[in-house]
C-alpha cells in the first residue's frame, strides 16, 4: 500500500531489494518536490493576479485534489488518514470560495509560500545533497573494492595489510554515509505529512479571516479544521517520538553494526565475485548471492551497485560441497570452491574479505572451523508480576490519585533517575513490600512516583501485553472499523495470562481516571497512549518498521483506556466468521493469504446434550469467576448451542472445545480446514486438506502437537477437524 520502511541493517548488505526500495523513496521525494514547486507557483499567481483569481484558485484546488500522500508502512492511523484526506477537503473549500467570488488575499505569502519554500529548500534540498554524497561514496567504495580485490596475493604481507586497512576505512565511511542518507530520506518523508499541510491550513484560515463572504463557509469547515489540527498535532508528537527512536537506532548501529543484523530467511547473503570462463579468458563478475541451509539453495544475481541494475539472469543451484581455495592455487584472495548437484564443474567464488569468506564457509558447512559468535546478552529482570509487583503498582497508583491527579504533565514529566532508582529499591525490598500500608511517603515527588511506575513495568522480563501478542494487537489497531478494533483487542486481552490481564486492568482503570481529569493535568487519552504505548506493547526486535508501528501501539492503549470497563469486565463476543473478518480488514490485505493470527479462531460449534450442557456451564462459571460479571451464568444458560470463548487459555475449558482430544484419546488424526504458513520454527506449514498423525494436546494454549511427513511441530488448534 505505502512505501516500505528503509531498514538501517540493509545499508550494510546494500542488496538489490534495498536499492529498489531506496529508489521508490527517492521517486516519492522528487514527486513531492515537483508538487511543492507547482503549489508555490500557483499560490504566487493567486496573490498577484486578482483579475484572474477564479482560474488561479481552481487550478490550485485541482493540484491539491490530485496529490495523494504515501505513508511508510502497510497501514495508516486515523490521524494520518485525516491528514491525507485534508488536501481533497481543501480543494472542495477553495471551489466553494470561488463560487462566492472572494477577491482579497492578505498575508498569504507569509503563511503559505515561505514555509513551503523553506521545507523544499531545507528538507528536500538536504535530502538531495545527501543523495549526491551517497552516490559519490558508492562509486568510490566499489572502485576501491574492485582495485583491492584485484591485488595479487603474492604481494608483500605489509602491502596487503595496508590495502585491507584502507578498504575497511572506506567501507566504514560508505556505511555511515548510507545510514545518514536513509535516515534523512525517512525523516523528510515523515515531515511532509505535517510541514506542508499545516501551512495550507494556515492559508485557509487567513482566507476565512479576511473575506466576509467566506464567513458561513468557515463555520461549516470548523469541525474538520479542529479534527485536522488535532491530527496534525498527534502526528507531530508521534513523529518526534519515532524520530528520536530511529536516530537512537542509527547511533546503535553505527557503534555495533553486527549486533543489529536483519532477520532474514537466508542463512547467508551478500556480494561475491564469481569466476566465469569466456572465449577471451577468465573474468570475475559481481553477484548478490543468497544461501538457505535447509534447502541448500544458492541463488546468484548479477548486480552492479554503481549502476543499480542487474547484469544478467538469476541462477539457482543446489549445494553439494564447499571447499576453501588454497592461496597458492589462485592469484585472487579470499576464494572458495563450490560444487553443485545440478551443475557440472566447480564454481569459484571470491568473498570480500577473509572474515566474509569464513562466514560463507561456515554457512555452507565447508572445511573452515565453525565459530559461534552468539552471545547470551539476556539478563534476568528483577521485576515480576508477583505480590510484590502488584503491591508496588497499587502504591504508586494510590499516591498519584490521592496527591497528584491534577498535576500538569502527569506521566510525561520524568523524575530524577537517582531518586527513581532509590524509590524502586525501597518499594522492591521484601520487608517494605510486605507492609500493609498503601501510602508512599509525602517526601517523594509525584514525578518520581510516576517514573518509578513506568520503570518497573519496563523492568519486567517481557512487556505486560507480551511479545507473542504484539503483532496481533498492532493488526487489530489497523482495522478500518473502530468497532472491529475494539472487538479484536477485547478478545486479545482475554488471551493474556491471568496476572498480566489483572495488572493491565489495574493500570487502565487508573489511566482512565487520569484522563478524566485532563482539563487540569492536560493528559488526554492520546497523550497517555504516547506515554504508555512503547512501555506496555514494545516489540521484541528494534527495527525501523517496528518504530513506525509505535503510533499503532499508542492507538491500542487509547482503545484500552476508553473501553476499559467493557474490555475487562465482560467476556468477548464469539469470534467473527471468516467472511466477517475479511470485511473488517483493509482491502490491501485481501490479496495475500492471511497469517495464523489473522484467521478465524473458531470454525464450528456442536450441540451439547442437557447433561453435558449443565456440566459445561458449571465449569465456565468456576473458571471465569474472576473476570465474568454476576449475570454470566444466565447468559451461558440461555442457549444450549451458544459458542464458548475459544480464546481462553484456561485448561479447564477444554471441555468446551469439541474438536480437542480428551485424555482418553491422546493421539488422533486430524485434517486441516485452512492453509497455514509457519511463523516460528516450532510451527508446521500446511495446506487445506492436509492430514496430520499423532495429534495430541500441546503445553501451548491454543495449539496442538502433531506429525507431518516425519516432522513434529505445533498446529493452530482451531484450524483442524479430528477424524
Amino acid at each position: 500500500m505505502g512505501l516500505p520502511a528503509l531498514e538501517f541493517s540493509d545499508c550494510c548488505l546494500d542488496s538489490p531489494h534495498f536499492r529498489e526500495t531506496l529508489k521508490s523513496h527517492e521517486a516519492e521525494l522528487d514527486k513531492t518536490n515537483k508538487f511543492i514547486k507547482e503549489l508555490i507557483k500557483d499560490g504566487k499567481s493567486l496573490i498577484s493576479a486578482l483579475k484572474n483569481l477564479s482560474s488561479a484558485k481552481r487550478k490550485f484546488a485541482d493540484s491539491l485534489n490530485e496529490f495523494k500522500f504515501q505513508c511508510i508502512g502497510d497501514a495508516e492511523t486515523d490521524d494520518e488518514m485525516c491528514i491525507a484526506r485534508s488536501l481533497q477537503e481543501f480543494a472542495t473549500v477553495l471551489r466553494n470560495l470561488e463560487d462566492e467570488r472572494i477577491r482579497m488575499i492578505e498575508n498569504a505569502s507569509e503563511v503559505l509560500i515561505t514555509p513551503l519554500e523553506k521545507f523544499r529548500k531545507e528538507q528536500i534540498g538536504a535530502a538531495k545533497e545527501a543523495k549526491k554524497k551517497y552516490d559519490k561514496e558508492t562509486e568510490k567504495y566499489c572502485g576501491i573494492l574492485e582495485k583491492h580485490l584485484n591485488l595479487s596475493s603474492k604481494k608483500k604481507e605489509s602491502q596487503l595489510q595496508e590495502a585491507d586497512s584502507q578498504v575497511d576505512l572506506v567501507r566504514q565511511h560508505f556505511y555511515e554515509v548510507s545510514l545518514e542518507y536513509v535516515f534523512k530520506v525517512q525523516e523528510v518523508q515523515e515531515r511532509k505529512m505535517f510541514e506542508f499541510v499545516e501551512p495550507l491550513l494556515a492559508f485557509l484560515q487567513g482566507l476565512f479571516t479576511f473575506y466576509h463572504h467566506g464567513y458561513e463557509l468557515a463555520k461549516d469547515f470548523g469541525d474538520f479544521k479542529t479534527q485536522l489540527t488535532i491530527s496534525i498535532q498527534n502526528t507531530r508528537n508521534r513523529f518526534e517520538g519515532t524520530r528520536s527512536e530511529v536516530e537512537s537506532l542509527m547511533k546503535k548501529m553505527k557503534e555495533n553494526p553486527l549486533e543489529h543484523k536483519t532477520i532474514s530467511p537466508y542463512t547467508m547473503e551478500g556480494y561475491l565475485y564469481v569466476q566465469e570462463k569466456r572465449h577471451f579468458g577468465t573474468s570475475w563478475v559481481k553477484h548478490y548471492c543468497t544461501y538457505q541451509r535447509d534447502s541448500k539453495q544458492i541463488t546468484m544475481v548479477p548486480f552492479d551497485q554503481k549502476s543499480g541494475g542487474k547484469g544478467g539472469e538469476d541462477e539457482s543451484v543446489t549445494l553439494k560441497s564447499c571447499t576453501r581455495r588454497k592461496t597458492d592455487s589462485i592469484e585472487k584472495r579470499f576464494c572458495f570452491d563450490v560444487e553443485a548437484v545440478d551443475r557440472p564443474g566447480v564454481i569459484t567464488m571470491q568473498a570480500l574479505s577473509e572474515e566474509d569468506r569464513r562466514l560463507w564457509m561456515e554457512a555452507m558447512d565447508g572445511r573452515e572451523p565453525v565459530y559461534n559468535s552468539n552471545k547470551d546478552s539476556q539478563s534476568e529482570g528483577t521485576a515480576q508480576l508477583d505480590s510484590i509487583g502488584f503491591s508496588i503498582i497499587r502504591k504508586c497508583i494510590h499516591a498519584v490519585e490521592t496527591r497528584g491527579i491534577n498535576e500538569q504533565g502527569l506521566y510525561r514529566i520524568v523524575g530524577v533517575n537517582s531518586r527513581v532508582q532509590k524509590l524502586l529499591s525501597v518499594l522492591m525490598d521484601p520487608k517494605t513490600a510486605s507492609e500493609t500500608e498503601t501510602d508512599i511517603c509525602a517526601e517523594w515527588e509525584i514525578k518520581t512516583i510516576t517514573s518509578a511506575l513506568k520503570t518497573y513495568l519496563r523492568m519486567l522480563p517481557g512487556p505486560l501485553m507480551m511479545y507473542q501478542f504484539q503483532r496481533s494487537f498492532i493488526k487489530a489497531a489497523k482495522l478500518e472499523n473502530q468497532e472491529s478494533r475494539v472487538s479484536e483487542i477485547h478478545s486479545l486481552v482475554h488471551r493474556l495470562p491471568e496476572k498480566n490481564r489483572q495488572m493491565l486492568q489495574l493500570l487502565m482503570n487508573h489511566l482512565a481516571n487520569v484522563a478524566n481529569n485532563h482539563k487540569q493535568n492536560l493528559m488526554t487519552v492520546a497523550n497517555l497512549g504516547v506515554v504508555f504505548g512503547p512501555t506496555l506493547l514494545r516489540p521484541q526486535e528494534e527495527t525501523v518498521a517496528a518504530i513506525m508501528d509505535i503510533k499503532f501501539q499508542n492507538i491500542v492503549i487509547e482503545i484500552l483506556i476508553e473501553n476499559h470497563e467493557k474490555i475487562f469486565n465482560t467476556v468477548p463476543d464469539t469470534p467473527l466468521t471468516n467472511a466477517q473478518l475479511h470485511l473488517s480488514r483493509k482491502k490491501s490485505s485481501d490479496s495475500k493469504p492471511p497469517s495464523c493470527s489473522e484467521r478465524p479462531l473458531t470454525l464450528f460449534h456442536a450441540v451439547q446434550s442437557t447433561e453435558k450442557q449443565e456440566q459445561r456451564n458449571s465449569i465456565i462459571n468456576s473458571s471465569l469467576e474472576s473476570v465474568v460479571s454476576s449475570n454470566a451464568n444466565s447468559i451461558l444458560n440461555s442457549s444450549s448451542s451458544l459458542q464458548p470463548n475459544m480464546n481462553s487459555s484456561d485448561p479447564d475449558l477444554d471441555v468446551l472445545k469439541p474438536t480437542r482430544p480428551n485424555s482418553l484419546t491422546p493421539f488422533r488424526k486430524a485434517k486441516a480446514l485452512y492453509a497455514c504458513k509457519a511463523e516460528h520454527d516450532s510451527e508446521l506449514s500446511f495446506t487445506a486438506g492436509t492430514v496430520f498423525d499423532n495429534v495430541h494436546p500441546s503445553q501451548e494454549p491454543g495449539w496442538l502437537e502433531g506429525t507431518l511427513n516425519g516432522k513434529t511441530g505445533l498446529i493452530p488448534e482451531n484450524y483442524v477437524e479430528f477424524l
